[in-house]
């Protein structure tokens, strides 16, 4: 893995790191470690420099773990490009985050499945991605959010009822901070409504000061899906930051 050098996207101070992977692709017992700080009072958004593909894993499944750790009043904006699923591939992801209360996260991600010879979908084998979220306190570290998603295409017909309910492409978008509560929630599930996917917003209970949620979309198009996540973080950005929508165009 390699990292751009920083640039900035606005005049916030939010700075702006791209990820690089040389080889192109994850591959059969690839083990990629990320390990992110965001300092107190520091912001940084993250983001790739093209799709995450994951080829053929014969043999042993490819492997991504990362460790995020905010400070108080960091500010973590993780805006990966799309994960794609080619034929034959097995990956695993698991997110480890810790924050301070008065931290702010926002994780938005697509996962869609890769092409393949005879143009069907969901040639893949498994995808298992994981995330955990902790909140730092007196007591020490304290789960805020246990999101465990599994996706293991069955064989034969894998686009009826009850997979993925006729849908192809998953987004979603993990927002921590303290100023999510259930106002936030609905209106973003409501903005959610001008898009063509299918759409359901999960809260968790305050800890240690702060709160999190979790929005999950189901489509048939990448394109649609970043356009709905793009509508959500714009909104938070305007909101929270005084900043415009992100536009990461890389080409």
């Amino acid at each position: 893995m390699r990292i751009l050098r920083p640039h900035y996207l606005d005049d916030s101070g939010q700075v702006c790191y791209v990820m690089v992977n040389p080889g192109g692709a994850y591959l059969g017992a690839d083990l990629f470690l990320v390990d992110v700080e965001v300092q107190a009072g520091a912001a940084l958004l993250l983001t790739t420099q093209s799709a995450t593909k994951i080829y053929r894993t014969p043999g042993s499944f490819a492997e991504q773990r990362m460790a995020l750790r905010l400070g108080d009043n960091a500010r973590l904006e993780l805006a990966p490009d799309q994960l794609i699923a080619y034929r034959e591939a097995s990956y695993r992801q698991r997110t480890h985050v810790t924050v301070c209360p008065t931290s702010s996260l926002i994780m938005a991600e697509v996962v869609t499945p890769g092409w393949s010879p005879d143009g069907s979908a969901f040639k893949y084998e498994e995808l298992r991605l994981r995330n955990e979220i902790y909140v730092c306190g007196d007591d020490g570290a304290q789960m805020l959010a246990l999101d465990n998603l599994l996706i293991r295409p069955p064989l034969g017909d894998v686009t009826g009822m009850g997979f993925m309910e006729g849908f192809s492409h998953l987004g979603s978008l993990m927002v921590v901070d303290p100023r999510v509560d259930q106002a936030l929630a609905d209106e973003l599930h409501a903005l959610t409504a001008a898009y063509d996917a299918h759409t359901g917003v999960s809260l968790t209970a305050h800890t240690a000061g702060t709160a999190g949620l979790i929005l999950r979309s189901l489509s048939r198009s990448t394109g649609e899906l970043n356009h709905l996540l793009q509508a959500c973080t714009g909104l938070l950005r305007r909101r929270w930051y005084g900043q415009a929508p992100l536009n990461l165009r890389k080409y």
